[in-house]
């Protein structure tokens, strides 16, 4: 079109909408129709201790039982008017929640959802989150759907059983401050970490790399700097799981594990780490819902347990922080004792706030709290006690002053490169080398086939390590396989796969909740024991580090520890060469392997090792 007719156009346009606007605004359409909740302006008492008895003397029974609950929220987009939002709405301003625990979703979501319901709080909102391996375990967006497109996200460090092998205390102090600051930029102010229990149970399903190994000395010396790191960058840290989740092979997400280790072992065992993370002042300490008979001569769970809670933790180890149960859905509890009746039971025990994800239950606990004071089933003096920690909790965190989210903070802050440097870097030191006895490292030979296996049947799996592992080996092919492959494919691969090849079996087998399982499926593990009787075969583990006890004719195995990105891409560099391989095992194998084994690969110029 001719540049003066276009403008002539233009004219016409706009003075046609400039004559409809005395008829219809169209940003009308764009406005909500409901307004956003407005921010309460911040407290005319800025003494924290001030702050909290005034807080504590106005609040009425029910007001004080909503404090100490603390409901899961979805970490997606809330709208408003929405059921979602009609539900939220009542948590915290009608309920009077306590805080709130965000799950995974989107930075700027969050945020938003955040501010929006500490706009509705009468008392701010103590936002929590478990962030063990950093911000980018929950913080994130996920991937865009036919596309593969990653949308990015928090920083995100390797399990924190890769700083274990790493076995520096940089690393640990570097996760928690990354952690702090980028979780504080989106409104999150306590993390449910670190995991200080010994995992010295092969046979854990729950625990297992989010342990910092089996060395309680090890353990306790990551974790003191983990919780530093943490609360010196303006984010409460969580010790748990008191008094130790490491040695069992149940998930108490499923039902009830019992530890069976008497009081002597417990010392010298399973709670140096508390008692180290007490000292180094960590502010919360979160229970674990296992059984401890020699501890306490019953089988009553530790967190409903006044013999673990009050007469261990508080009167014995003298700590006098935030005590937060486990969620309260976990099979270990309802099974065996009901949401309600439990709830009751870990007040009277010594918790101060019941994790309660199970939403329909928030307004009934609330409830069943009220009448427990009531009827003198737990006192008042009581039930303040617990107020009074969470308030102040709030007025350490200068809540009191300023509850809302900067979102002019967050791209200055979250997934920042320095932030993915030190994650990245922390990677590459907990790379393990756990046995190479065929001096294949680091990988020479451009014919490499990578077998990415899962028993998640996440079509994405492995792809940044396959990429990663292309770029410096061109002629790599790979391929993904999980646990419901058939014995007759797996046939069929295996002759396939010429004997010059370097095969790379890389399993990627994720501990997370409910599963119960951590190991590769038996019929294949068969298929990797055929390959390391006629190949040159690489396993290289992206998870459970005790893989190799199923298949312990591997020749080289190598620990990655962790599935997502900033493993893989260490992994990958690690195997070419392109820095050292230095990490040692933070736990024993048996009874293949003891803690501290590790071959030293400098890389590049054939493998030179110690």
């Amino acid at each position: 079109m001719h540049r003066t007719r276009y403008l002539a156009v233009v004219l016409v346009v706009a003075s046609a909408c400039a004559n409809a606007s005395a008829i219809r605004d169209p940003r009308s359409a764009i406005r909500p129709q409901i307004a956003l909740p407005t921010p309460p302006p911040p407290s005319s008492i800025r003494e924290p201790a001030a702050w909290v008895e005034q807080t504590l003397g106005s609040l009425s029974l029910r007001e004080k039982a909503g404090q100490l609950v603390m409901p899961r929220i979805s970490g997606d987009y809330l709208a408003l008017n929405t059921p979602q939002y009609h539900r939220l709405h009542e948590w915290v301003k009608t309920l009077g929640v306590g805080g709130v625990i965000i799950t995974i979703g989107p930075i700027y979501e969050q945020a938003a959802k955040l501010n929006i319901l500490q706009s509705l709080a009468p008392i701010p909102l103590l936002v929590s989150a478990d962030m063990e391996h950093g911000p980018g375990q929950i913080l994130q967006s996920g991937y865009i759907l036919p596309y593969g497109l990653d949308n990015g996200g928090a920083t995100r460090f390797p399990p924190i059983m890769a700083l274990g092998a790493a076995g520096d205390e940089k690393h640990a102090f570097a996760l928690g401050r990354i952690t702090a600051l980028e979780g504080r930029a989106a409104g999150v102010h306590v993390n449910f970490a670190p995991v200080v229990d010994v995992n010295n149970n092969p046979a854990n399903p729950i625990i297992n790399t989010r342990s910092y190994g089996e060395d309680p000395g090890l353990v306790s010396r990551l974790a003191a700097a983990h919780i530093k790191g943490m609360q010196e960058n303006g984010m409460l840290a969580t010790a748990k799981h008191f008094p130790g989740h490491g040695d069992t092979g149940t998930d108490s997400h499923i039902d009830l594990p019992i530890i069976t280790v008497d009081k002597a072992r417990a010392d010298r065992m399973e709670l140096p780490p508390y008692k180290q993370a007490i000292d180094a002042g960590v502010a919360a300490i979160m229970t674990a819902h296992i059984a401890f008979p020699a501890l306490t001569g019953d089988s009553l769970p530790a967190t409903l347990n006044p013999r673990i809670l009050t007469g261990l933790l508080r009167d014995e180890l003298k700590f006098g922080g935030i005590v937060f149960t486990d969620a309260m859905d976990m099979g270990a509890i309802v099974k065996h004792y009901g949401n309600t009746r439990a709830s009751i039971l870990a007040l009277q025990a010594g918790a101060d706030v019941l994790l309660q994800p199970m939403p329909q239950d928030v307004p009934a606990i609330i409830d069943a709290i009220v009448k427990a004071v009531e009827s003198g089933e737990v006192t008042l003096d009581r039930l303040d006690a617990s107020v009074r920690k969470v308030l102040e909790s709030k007025a350490r965190l200068g809540l009191h002053l300023e509850r809302m989210v900067d979102f002019n903070a967050i791209p200055g802050t979250i997934g920042i490169p320095a932030h993915l440097a030190a994650a990245d870097a922390a990677a590459e030191a907990s790379i393990t080398a756990v046995r190479d006895r065929d001096g294949l490292l680091p990988l020479k030979n451009d014919r490499v086939v990578n077998i990415i296996y899962t028993d998640d049947y996440d079509p994405f799996t492995g792809r940044v390590f396959q990429r990663a592992l292309s770029a410096s080996l061109p002629g790599t092919r790979s391929l993904l396989l999980d646990s419901r492959v058939s014995a007759t494919r797996l046939d069929s691969l295996y002759a396939s796969l010429d004997r010059n090849t370097t095969v790379l079996f890389s399993p990627f087998i994720r501990v997370s909740a409910n599963k119960g399982d951590v190991a590769v499926a038996p019929h294949v593990a068969d298929f990797v024991k055929r390959l390391a009787g006629s190949h040159r075969l690489v396993v290289t583990s992206f998870g459970n580090p005790y893989a190799l006890s199923q298949f312990p004719e591997v020749g080289t195995y190598v620990i990655a520890w962790g599935q997502w990105d900033v493993a893989q891409r260490a992994a990958a560099r690690a195997l070419v060469g392109l820095f050292p391989i230095t990490g040692r095992l933070p736990i024993a194998i048996p009874p293949l392997h003891k803690i501290g084994d590790g071959v030293q690969i400098k890389g590049n110029v054939g493998g030179d090792r110690q």
